[in-house]
């Protein structure tokens, strides 16, 4: 039999990926794979091992081979419908999370990541998700279940076409992570982004389609002094503050993420709303 060391090096696949594969294969975590790294592995083990490495070794995502991503120190389930969560997006929790707010509308939730984290952290938040993907909401509706995230509500639409602001509400905090690559861009045929869905990816000529959407109709769904949040490519905050600019709102400024890039842009609407 192999041992695990031995194992992980015959996948031909990254070092990282090897290590979540073999704790999706043996059901542990990774300081098992730590203190018993000379153990030997089954035939049977090793076979299913294996068989994820082949498939990660032809480019599929190592989240959608075990069907989980971690987020902002939450386990989400993930399925080909919904984009992968990413280390970067957790600035746009972060920073709707310090605004304090009581009421909060995620556009596109996809795997509800954004949406959920924000309303684990903030009980009193009343949380509403949009995604105009029934597939998408079903697996967001299985991971708010899971982490027991009771305040968060979830309503098929496209964008604005579900409003929060229904019967007069409004929100304090609007956030998304739309799609924002050019349609045409080669990168969506290279690495993970070529097994997530397109929909939730690319976004028009220049791919500020959805974000100039987002950007127009915000005001008219936000509170006084309410923000509006969102994530965009690392080119696009700029252009991105320019559309903010001329939709209204103030404060208009971007955020870096840990590696120095610009990615989450937002303003706030004028307080004598």
């Amino acid at each position: 039999m192999i041992t695990i060391p031995e194992l992980m090096q015959a996948g031909g696949i990254d070092t990282s990926d090897a290590r979540a594969l073999l704790r999706a294969v043996l059901g542990v975590d990774g300081a098992y794979l730590i203190a018993h790294g000379n153990d030997a592995i089954t035939a049977q083990l090793e076979a299913r091992f294996r068989a994820l490495a082949a498939r990660r070794a032809a480019g599929e995502p190592v989240a959608y081979i075990v069907g989980e991503r971690e987020f902002y120190g939450h386990i989400f389930k993930v399925t080909p419908v919904v984009l992968i969560p990413r280390p970067e997006t957790e600035l746009l929790v972060e920073l709707a999370l310090e605004r304090k707010p009581e009421r909060v509308l995620d556009l596109g939730t996809g795997s509800g990541c954004i949406a959920i984290s924000i309303a684990l952290a903030r009980a009193s938040a009343r949380v509403t998700a949009i995604d105009q993907s029934q597939p998408a909401l079903a697996v967001a509706r299985e991971n708010a279940a899971h982490l027991n995230a009771r305040n968060v509500e979830f309503r098929a639409g496209n964008w604005f076409d579900a409003l929060c602001n229904k019967d007069g509400e409004t929100c304090d905090v609007i956030v998304a992570n739309p799609p924002y690559v050019a349609a045409g861009d080669a990168h969506l045929a290279q690495g993970d982004l070529r097994f997530e869905p397109l929909s939730a990816l690319a976004s028009g000529a220049d791919g500020l389609a959805d974000i100039r959407v987002i950007v127009t109709g915000a005001r008219a769904h936000l509170a006084a002094g309410g923000w509006l949040l969102f994530e965009h490519g690392y080119d696009q905050a700029a252009r991105c503050r320019e559309l903010l600019s001329q939709a209204g709102f103030g404060e208009v400024q971007s955020w870096r993420d840990l590696a120095g890039i610009e990615r989450v842009s937002g303003g706030c609407t004028p307080l004598w709303l």
